[in-house]
């Protein structure tokens, strides 16, 4: 089942960086950006990771706690946080569970050959654990701006008319990889 704006967002355990238990349940009570990223240290997710440091205190006060999520070692979120000060903790996903679950773990194509890789795919999950905004086309240099957006509007993807683009749409046409 493909998760949806309003359902529940699925139940996961894995490490941090530092090698430390972390799981969904524990945010309750707090808004989540959960952010999936394909690698560290390569250009489009260190825009994408410098976007949300360089705006954490207003992610903050919006009320979000950040959280990125690859298929990287804890090693190498480690290394990724030292290297661009980032103030927030990396989940590692090694062996992909957690993307099966929210659906980013897909086939890709480049150059006409297939293989699967990490979608750049960000939930907004809120205080119930509920998903209330899926940003499919991230804008990797101007991410924060993105979530900032949805939040500001005081709405969900659910409750927007058609009419109104979701941050999503609003979003360059393709993705940085």
């Amino acid at each position: 089942m493909a998760l949806v704006v309003g359902s529940k967002a699925p139940a996961f355990k894995t490490v941090d960086q530092d090698g430390l238990q972390v799981s969904l349940s524990e945010f309750k009570g707090k808004k989540v950006v959960l952010y999936f990223y394909p690698r560290d240290l390569t250009p489009g997710c260190t825009a994408e990771a410098c976007s949300l440091r360089d705006n954490y205190k207003a992610l903050q006060k919006a009320g979000y706690e950040v959280l990125g999520i690859s298929t990287d070692t804890p090693k190498s979120h480690k290394k990724f946080i030292e290297k661009e000060k980032l103030p927030f903790r990396l989940l590692a996903d090694e062996d992909k569970t957690v993307h099966e679950k929210f659906g980013a773990w897909v086939e890709k194509s480049m150059y006409g050959r297939k293989y699967m890789g990490t979608a750049r795919i960000t939930y907004l999950i809120d205080e119930q654990g509920v998903i209330e905004d899926i940003i499919e086309k991230v804008d990797t240099k101007n991410h924060a701006s993105q979530i900032l957006e949805t939040s500001n509007s005081g709405s969900t993807k659910a409750d927007r008319k058609p009419s109104k683009k979701s941050s999503s749409q609003k979003a360059k046409k393709t993705s940085k990889k």
